[in-house]
């Protein structure tokens, strides 16, 4: 379909309302018992057309030799995980698109295995929003920074107990997918790129534990954005704006997460208290430094 840069995505795709809300079967309310959220091969379908509506040529996987590379060790039995920029709710729609027609065998099967972690929040905030992350496979878990925005003690008790039982049941579910052959895939920032809040391209702690329980990592960066947050709505997912634009995913080297965990851990002063941090702060460098020099050439 037409439209013009800058619609929001409510209008842009309205028409799809009412067959996505029907054929979306994923809860709506998160808790211990649903945490994992198998893919929907018809809302594939449709996400797939939209990124086919938003896509400029030349749009593509880059450094398809690494994310070889990087199967060849998963399928060696390594536990395995994709560690991803993340600038809008486009960014997995985009990537498992390109790598399935990338025509690379390769490509196609790591896309295919793929399960991504998610927070809660696209699944709870609004139906649409649900429906399109529902055509891909996701463990849920609760974010901390959701935790943190909570002010009042009886409604943060109440929510600190279900954050606990929901992420221990995010844990169980990501060991059994792996013992499956998946490959995680994690946001590291946490949540999407916001210009003007540097802070939100800052790697969160947590990441250090999903690194620690992995065998080797593939950093990907991500150039263009076809979902772009609203500058009059910016907490209102419905209201980001659809663009056209040429998206170029660079799959970095594979790394050792134990070899990395360990280089970056040695060169830290014995007094800091909080080794992880710097784990997720490497891998954030990693990623913009892979991100600068994508966007030389795209």
């Amino acid at each position: 379909m037409d439209f013009q840069d800058g619609t929001p995505i409510d209008k842009c795709y309205a028409y799809l309302f009412d067959e996505l809300k029907k054929l979306n079967h994923s809860a709506r309310v998160v808790d211990d018992t649903n945490v994992l959220q198998e893919a929907n091969p018809v809302i594939l379908k449709i996400l797939d057309d939209m990124l086919v509506d938003t896509l400029k040529p030349g749009s593509c996987i880059a450094g398809a030799e690494n994310a070889k590379e990087f199967l060849a060790a998963v399928n060696s039995g390594k536990r395995g995980i994709i560690l991803m920029e993340h600038y809008s709710n486009f960014d997995l729609p985009g990537f498992s698109y390109l790598m399935r027609k990338s025509g690379v065998p390769e490509l196609k099967e790591i896309a295919e295995r793929v399960v991504a972690i998610a927070g809660m929040k696209l699944s709870e905030e609004n139906p649409m929003i649900s429906a399109w992350a529902s055509a891909y496979s996701r463990v849920v878990i609760y974010p901390s920074r959701s935790l943190a925005s909570i002010s009042d003690p009886e409604e943060r008790a109440r929510e600190e107990q279900r954050s606990r039982k929901i992420n221990m049941a995010s844990m169980r579910a990501l060991d059994n997918v792996r013992k499956q052959g998946k490959i995680l895939l994690v946001f590291p920032a946490g949540t999407r790129f916001r210009k003007n809040k540097p802070e939100t391209k800052r790697g969160v702690r947590e990441i250090d534990s999903y690194i620690r329980l992995s065998d080797v990592m593939l950093p990907v960066a991500i150039n263009g954005n076809c979902l772009r947050i609203s500058d009059e709505h910016p907490s209102d997912m419905i209201k980001d704006e659809v663009w056209h634009d040429k998206m170029i995913y660079t799959a970095g080297k594979m790394l050792d997460c134990k070899s990395f965990r360990k280089a970056v851990q040695e060169k830290l002063p014995e007094e800091l208290e909080d080794k992880k941090q710097p784990v997720v702060d490497k891998i954030m460098e990693i990623l913009e430094d892979l991100h600068n020099e994508a966007e030389k050439t795209r």
